[in-house]
């Protein structure tokens, strides 16, 4: 499990969901929740959690895309399997680990040092525990 220290910045609620918004090692992230916890206010320090395989990656990317979470990093290391590859990524601090398949990696063609778009959609996101 992937894990992102971050701030929260809004809470949105109708109804039974509630739009949390992050602040991330100076990027914004957002997360949709079915429920949140009481205690969880703006200004609230969290850990978000999210799996290796919920981050896809994308280069040159280019439009508009529907994908709240899209984090700037840089690849620290390519480890390919047979089927998949995991791809180590820095983003501000953290160490994340995207999990795609081989497949798309060679076809990315990704390589250590180079920046790429962490995309992970917002109800993959998870709080792990208040800090």
């Amino acid at each position: 499990m992937n894990r992102i220290n971050a701030i929260i910045t809004a809470i949105e609620s109708f109804e039974n969901i509630t739009i949390v918004n992050f602040e991330a090692a100076g990027q914004p992230m957002r997360m949709m929740a079915l429920e949140l916890n009481k205690s969880l206010v703006v200004g609230s320090k969290v850990t978000l959690g999210v799996k290796a395989s919920h981050i896809a990656l994308a280069k040159e990317l280019k439009g508009q895309l529907s994908i709240s979470n899209q984090l700037s990093a840089t690849i620290e290391n390519v480890t390919n399997g047979k089927l998949l590859s995991s791809i180590k990524l820095s983003f501000g601090g953290h160490l994340l680990e995207s999990i795609i398949t081989r497949i798309s990696a060679e076809e990315m063609d990704l390589r250590i040092g180079e920046k790429v778009i962490a995309l992970i959609k917002s109800s993959e996101l998870s709080i792990l525990e208040e800090r």
